[in-house]
């Protein structure tokens, strides 16, 4: 059973140092503790960042004024297509 409260924590924890305005899942990269093999985990969800931009590219609409919103939009994708 995946923790939506725990992986949306780890994706803001992620996320958060990244430069805002964000204009492409590229001004994110610095922010990752592992760069593009940062992994995300919870229960039976596990996918690197790098997964996570190919999965998620359909529901992201960049620019992000802040990270809640980009995370907000990364949840709202894994949940619509069935991956938490």
């Amino acid at each position: 059973m995946v923790d939506k409260d725990e992986l949306r924590q780890q994706f803001i924890d992620a996320f958060e140092g990244a430069d805002y305005p964000v204009n492409s899942p590229m001004d994110l990269v610095p922010a990752l503790p592992q760069g593009p093999g940062t992994k995300f985990e919870s229960g039976e969800f596990s996918m690197t960042a790098m997964e996570l931009s190919t999965k998620a590219s359909g529901h992201q609409s960049f620019p992000y004024e802040t990270v809640d919103e980009l995370v907000e939009d990364v949840m709202d994708g894994l949940e619509e297509d069935g991956h938490i």
